[in-house]
């Protein structure tokens, strides 16, 4: 559908350039992603109530068919958005905010604070959005279904209200018997009837790691984005040079541009050029040398480059200017100068498809003009905590057998530290209901779903079924031979014609640390078509006892070398590895992979070993 909108972004500090607006330019973005049709602008205000009013209305006046604000639903003094909005609005449509509303209520009880306003006037609709990037886009993505037939119906396009009407009576009938609800065909059972087996083979650890990676390698989505964001992204096409670097002979030394078959002796200085001045025309002569910076361009005539410091003064005029000088030093043909595509030569693949983009590559593509690059997209994650027992990281008093959620920041930030982001979906009490619906929002918004908790063997832990007979998803794996990290899981299933990808980890927080480090971030690498070797093997040198379990034991180790000279790794554990002691992570910097059942009673031994940060 093509229609013409507006987003403006209401905040004091990004009018006044101390904060850099993010929600707008997101907004932006995903109207182009949902709406390709559409003609976009963007707008920035204070927070006040007069400009606010001004600019709703000079955009009403210019029929702009939607108009969303970002900013300045809140409780603050200058949070007048709302205000703004009411005043010009002549119909109000509150079933736009009170979606908003219980939507953003399944994720944070904060929502129950935002004052959104929705209406039209003349041909315009205008919806309020919070000013956070993330609830922005959330509540855009709530309400984005309605905005074409909202449009329509504003604009009285009588032709497309009525086409839209009998689809929708089309799919009522097709699907009367399918009314949408949230009700999990799942139910808790009572601790009598429980499964006390699981019913999941326990599959070695090797075996899960590659049915991870073989399902993360069908998705090759491809996007283009500004080189300002392109840091640690995968490319996806080769980069071919259309011109050469340098584009002129460049000097790379400050001094004086000659003819080398004058050798050493006076020379007359013709003039003088700093770099990027325009050298078209002029010709040096014998005996003539012209005034040279580095980087700038060396004039017709010269092929060579002179340092300052091979030079002396001859004479001068009064203001300082150079007449005469002194070539103590005989020049040699080409001498610092760099030839035309000596750096980077044309139509040559100065980069393929398949490279991590750093920050030298972006320098490259600043200097030959390219503004964007084509890089494989990487996965939308989304990130959610179960049980019954987690609560908010800001509650202070807790409950009794109540537990802040560690897990949640802890992988985010894990995930961070390999350069990927996750929204956060919140906590989710263990009820059938309330987790298929937060699982139906998660795949609504995203493509790899992380949950922890819910997975083990107890009357609560329904992930594993919920994902099959609500979402009729495959379980490629329930319980692996490893530890920690036994009950995690790895799911798939379509939903809405997309494949997404599921990874249940354990709730215990080093069991999430570990399962993430050694499933979730090569997954996400192998979906960005990245060549990067996340899971590097090395040697660890081990210098006292240990013996293993009967399943793959993945000790969290400090790595340190054995001397200046001798760059042998060695692990040493760091203290109790119970996986509820998330401390031991704090001092670890690698993962010892201990092989079921090992046993030695040779001093030193070597064993595997990864890195557990980037």
């Amino acid at each position: 559908m093509s229609f013409s909108c507006a987003v403006i972004t209401v905040s004091d500090t990004c009018y006044n350039k101390t904060a850099i607006d993010k929600s707008g330019p997101a907004l932006l973005e995903a109207i182009k992603e949902n709406f390709p049709g559409a003609r976009s602008m963007y707008a920035l205000v204070p927070d006040s109530y007069d400009e606010i009013i001004n600019l709703l209305k000079t955009y009403c006046e210019q029929n702009i068919n939607l108009i969303l604000t970002t900013g300045g639903t809140g409780l603050s003094k200058r949070d007048v958005t709302p205000e703004a909005t009411k005043s010009i609005i002549e119909k109000e449509i509150p079933g736009i905010t009170q979606t908003m509303l219980l939507k953003s209520l399944e994720i944070t009880d904060m929502a129950m604070l935002s004052r959104a306003v929705a209406g039209s006037k003349n041909n315009s609709l205008i919806i309020n959005l919070p000013g956070s990037k993330k609830g922005a886009l959330e509540c855009f993505g709530f309400i984005k279904s309605i905005i074409p037939h909202a449009i329509d119906l504003i604009l009285d396009r009588k032709e497309n209200i009525k086409d839209t009407h009998s689809q929708i009576s089309k799919h009522n009938q097709e699907n009367k018997d399918l009314k949408p609800n949230t009700t999990s065909k799942v139910k808790i059972l009572p601790s009598a009837l429980r499964n006390r087996t699981s019913q999941y083979e326990m599959i070695s650890f090797d075996k899960a790691f590659n049915i991870v990676k073989d399902f993360s390698k069908n998705f090759h989505d491809i996007e283009e984005i500004p080189i300002e964001k392109s840091l640690d992204r995968v490319l996806a096409c080769n980069i071919i040079t259309n011109t050469p670097f340098p584009p002129f002979r460049a000097s790379i030394k400050d001094g004086y541009a000659v003819i080398a078959a004058d050798g050493a002796g006076e020379r007359v200085v013709k003039t003088g050029f700093a770099a990027g001045d325009d050298t078209s025309g002029l010709f040096v002569n014998l005996g003539e040398t012209v005034r040279v910076n580095t980087g700038g361009c060396v004039p017709e005539g010269a092929d060579a480059v002179v340092q300052v410091e091979d030079t002396s003064l001859i004479e001068a005029d009064e203001q300082g200017n150079e007449i005469k000088i002194m070539i103590n030093k005989a020049p040699i043909c080409n001498q610092d100068i760099r030839s035309i595509g000596s750096d980077i030569s044309k139509s040559t693949i100065l980069f393929r498809e398949g490279e991590t983009i750093s920050s030298a590559h972006i320098g490259i593509f600043a200097t030959l003009g390219h503004l964007k690059i084509k890089v494989y997209r990487r996965a939308r994650v989304g990130l959610l905590s179960t049980g019954n027992e987690i609560c908010s990281i800001k509650t202070e008093n807790l409950k009794p057998g109540h537990i802040r959620d560690s897990n949640k920041l802890t992988l985010l930030n894990l995930l961070k530290t390999f350069g990927y982001t996750a929204n956060d979906l919140g906590i989710i009490k263990d009820d059938p209901d309330l987790l298929k619906q937060a699982l139906q929002d998660a795949f609504t918004h995203h493509d790899v779903i992380i949950t922890t908790g819910g997975v083990s063997m107890g009357e609560y832990d329904l992930i594993k079924e919920i994902l099959k007979v609500d979402f009729d998803a495959t379980i490629l794996f329930g319980r692996v031979n490893m530890k920690p990290g036994k009950p995690t899981t790895f799911a798939t299933c379509q939903f809405n014609g997309s494949t997404k990808l599921i990874f249940a980890l354990p709730g215990n927080p080093v069991s999430g640390t570990v399962t993430c480090r050694l499933f979730v971030i090569p997954s996400l690498r192998t979906y960005e078509c990245s060549r990067n070797d996340t899971y590097h093997l090395f040697k660890a040198r081990v210098n006292v006892q240990i013996t293993g379990d009967d399943r793959w034991d993945f000790r969290r180790v400090k790595i340190s070398e054995l001397a200046a000279t001798n760059p042998v790794k060695i692990a040493t554990e760091v203290g109790n590895q119970i996986s509820s002691r998330l401390n031991s992570c704090v001092g670890a910097q690698g993962l010892l992979i201990v092989p079921a059942r090992f046993n030695t009673t040779n001093l030193p031994f070597f064993l595997d070993a990864i890195m557990l940060y980037r």
